[in-house]
Parts: structure tokens; C-alpha cells; sequence
């Protein structure tokens, strides 16, 4: 009798294990946090992805927006949230830069989250004006190696991913350039479209209808591999600068501690949903190309760019904000 009862306790035990909670999840709405201006990109990836996820999981998502300090705050949202999968974190490369440049972060860029997936990565190009004489990208260098106080460039703000982007050409293209801080992406075009910077460093859906007509000229592409949206931009590693490699990138976090089981089942979903042609052609209209992980492969590789990011601070000596 007493053996019975030891079994039955420990059936009981079992059925309360967190391994049965990937079972019965989602049985309510689950929210997703995104760190920029509602109607941008971050915005619209999480609607993208996540609509087509709440098929498979027969459940809503509510993407909001917590916008200031570079997406700082919906983070730190998270990393304090309930980890029970109701959560998330539509995280950006600003998750890894952010963790390299702030003094002090309310949570730890890796260690306070679970990650579940990457959802897309996407280059910056490297731009000039149409009537700029910097024909290529092998002029751009030859005219920093000449220019004593470093070419100019335009970027969206200070410890931007662009910035830090432009830092790293520096350093491996052993050039000087000279850092002008715009407020935003749009500014930075003004500015370029004047001529009042030699290029800027920009996401493709910012300057691409400008490339296309006629006013702005790509040189690069940042990334390891071309672009699809302009195959026939080299990279900038292909044009003199080896192993240079440049992406921002999207993906799902939800706050440490999160049952496995239900980090696998939303990982599952994710990668379901970049599948489907719909939701590939839309994160391609946003320049990105849909690309998943498991989640330990989207935990190396924040924990990497957040150590590369962070010598890169370092080198260029950025105040530390």
C-alpha cells in the first residue's frame, strides 16, 4: 500500500513538472515588446512574424511599442517580465551595441534572456550622392588614406550600429574617417543629398528609393554575402577589406528562467513562420532576408557581436554613456 501511494505521488509530482506546461501553452494573448517608434521596422517584423505564428499556436500576439534609449527600455522590461512565455522581446543588433556602450544596463545583455530565434538579418549599404566623385569604394579609401583629417561620413546618432559600423571600417581598412552624428536616418540623407558629408552608412530600405532614382550611389554593401535586394553591389570585404562583415539583425528573447519547453514551442513556430512566402517577401521588403536559429546558436552570436561591439567602443574611444 504503501509503494502504491509513492507511485501515485510521484505521477502527481510528474504531471506538475514544467515539462507539461509546453503542452498547455499558450492559453492567453502573449505580448511582444519592441524597443522603436510604432510603424518602423522592429514594428513591423514582430507583426510579420508574429501574425503568421499565432496560427500555429492558435493564440493573439500584441506587438507594443517601449520606446527611449535605443530600445534600453522595452529590454529591461522583459528581463524583469514573468518568465512564463506571455513576455517577449522583439530584440535588434541595438540589443548587443546598447550593451557595449551603456556604463550600466539594468539587466545583462545575454545572461537575463532566454533567446528563442533569430528572425532576419539585413546589411547597411554604404552610400554617396549621385554626383559625389567618389566613383567606387576603392576611391572612398584612397581618398581617407589621403584626407588627414578623416573622410567624413553621416550616420544616424552616436552609438548607432551604422557608428560603430563606420568605427570598424576604420580600423580594418586602416583609414581615418571623421564621425558626423545625424538624428536619424532621414537626416543623414538630407545631409548626404547636400553633399555635406563624403558618404553615408545607412539600413537599405532608407536610401533605396533614392539609389533607385538617381540621386544617391551604393558603393558597398556591408555584409558577408551581397545583397539580395542589389545583387550587383559588391561587399565591402570583397572590395579590399577582408573578413569585414556588418548586419543588424532581429530576433525573439524572452526573460531568463523561461521553461524549455516553451522556449522550443515558440522556436518551432518561429521557424514555421519564416517559410511562409509572405512573411519571406515582407522581411525582404524591409531589406532583410529571413533567417532562424536555434537558440543556443542566437545566444552565441548576441554574446559575439556584444564582444565585438564592445572592442570597438573601446578602440574608437566612445564615451561611454
Amino acid at each position: 500500500m504503501k509503494r502504491r501511494n509513492i507511485l501515485l505521488a510521484g505521477v502527481a509530482l510528474a504531471g506538475s513538472h514544467p515539462l507539461t506546461w509546453g503542452q498547455t501553452y499558450p492559453d492567453r494573448p502573449i505580448k511582444i515588446l519592441q524597443g522603436f517608434a510604432p510603424g518602423g521596422n522592429a514594428d513591423n517584423i514582430a507583426r510579420a512574424v508574429s501574425g503568421e505564428m499565432a496560427k500555429g499556436l492558435n493564440q493573439s500576439f500584441v506587438v507594443e511599442a517601449q520606446t527611449g534609449a535605443g530600445g534600453t527600455i522595452a529590454s529591461a522590461s522583459i528581463a524583469r517580465a514573468k518568465p512564463d512565455g506571455y513576455s517577449l522581446l522583439l530584440a535588434t543588433g541595438g540589443h548587443a551595441v546598447a550593451g557595449a556602450l551603456y556604463n550600466s544596463l539594468p539587466y545583462k545583455t545575454v545572461a537575463d534572456f532566454e533567446m528563442i530565434s533569430t528572425l532576419t538579418y539585413f546589411p547597411f549599404l554604404i552610400v554617396t550622392s549621385a554626383d559625389s566623385k567618389l566613383r567606387s569604394f576603392a576611391d572612398l579609401l584612397a581618398a581617407a588614406k589621403k584626407t588627414p583629417d578623416g573622410l567624413s561620413y553621416g550616420t544616424a546618432g552616436i552609438g548607432s550600429t551604422h557608428h560603430l559600423a563606420g568605427e570598424l571600417l576604420a580600423k580594418m581598412g586602416k583609414v581615418d574617417l571623421l564621425h558626423v552624428p545625424y538624428r536619424g536616418d532621414a537626416a543623414s540623407i538630407t545631409a548626404m543629398l547636400a553633399n555635406d558629408v563624403s558618404f553615408i552608412i545607412a539600413p537599405p530600405t532608407a536610401v533605396l528609393s533614392n539609389i533607385k532614382a538617381g540621386k544617391l550611389r551604393a558603393l558597398a554593401t556591408t555584409g558577408l554575402q551581397r545583397w539580395a535586394g542589389l545583387p550587383d553591389l559588391p561587399t565591402v570585404a570583397e572590395q579590399g577589406v577582408a573578413g569585414y562583415d556588418v548586419r543588424s539583425w532581429a530576433g525573439l528573447m524572452a526573460p531568463a528562467g523561461t521553461p524549455r519547453p516553451i522556449v522550443d514551442r515558440l522556436n518551432q513556430e518561429v521557424q514555421k513562420a519564416l517559410q511562409v512566402s509572405t512573411v519571406k517577401t515582407r522581411l525582404e521588403e524591409m531589406g532583410g532576408e529571413a533567417k532562424g536559429s536555434a537558440p543556443e546558436e542566437m545566444k552565441a552570436m548576441v554574446a559575439s557581436e556584444l564582444q565585438k561591439w564592445t572592442q570597438v567602443v573601446a578602440d574608437a574611444k566612445i564615451p561611454k554613456q
